[in-house]
């Protein structure tokens, strides 16, 4: 069964049921390459980039690579739970909801 968690939409919908605002980046890097798909969060806010790579290190392992140039550089998240990546997006104070200033 594949892993939800690695599925774009899934990842956007958890996310957006949980508040956050997701954009769609890129998804449709060379069958060669380990990046699957790239969405931005928070894009007013926080404008974090999220990577999903699947088969980066060996077959059937996925990461997820944050990246918002402040609380996250290039930081590497393995997990195959959107709790944990939520927490830590928390943790981060990249929290749901943001506001617009217009």
């Amino acid at each position: 069964m594949k892993n939800k968690v690695t599925t774009c939409g899934y990842f956007i919908k958890r996310l957006r049921d949980n508040g956050y605002t997701v954009n769609r980046i890129f998804s449709d890097y060379t069958s060669e390459d380990p990046r699957r798909w790239t969405i931005m969060i928070n894009p007013i806010t926080n404008a974090l980039y999220i990577t999903c790579y699947v088969n980066y290190d060996w077959s059937g392992d996925s990461k997820f690579e944050l990246n918002d140039g402040n609380h996250f550089k290039n930081f590497h998240l393995r997990t195959d739970s959107m709790e944990v990546i939520m927490t830590k997006l928390i943790e981060k104070d990249i929290t749901p909801n943001e506001k617009s200033n217009s």
